[in-house]
């Protein structure tokens, strides 16, 4: 796996569908897992959600933190689950 990725994951956004411009990162488990049901796009998208699905799936996602907002240089928190 590429490092680069993981930061895509924290700071690409979702093209299309319902989940629409929230980061991948952020995207939740079910819609994932229907991605990996369904099929995946094709392309780097589609590999950059397969991979986000292994990382939710094994409760990782923390892993993601300290790479989101990395553009300006100073890392953003995920958002707090209510």
């Amino acid at each position: 796996m590429n490092p680069k990725m993981l930061e895509q994951l924290a700071t690409r956004t979702m093209p299309f569908g319902k989940y629409k411009g929230r980061v991948l990162a952020d995207l939740p488990g079910h819609y994932l897992a229907w991605f990996a049901r369904e099929g995946f796009p094709k392309g780097e998208l589609g590999t950059l959600l397969a991979l986000m699905l292994e990382i939710d799936h094994n409760g990782l996602k923390a892993l993601l933190d300290p790479l989101r907002g990395q553009k300006n240089g100073a890392p953003t928190k995920r958002p707090q689950k209510p």
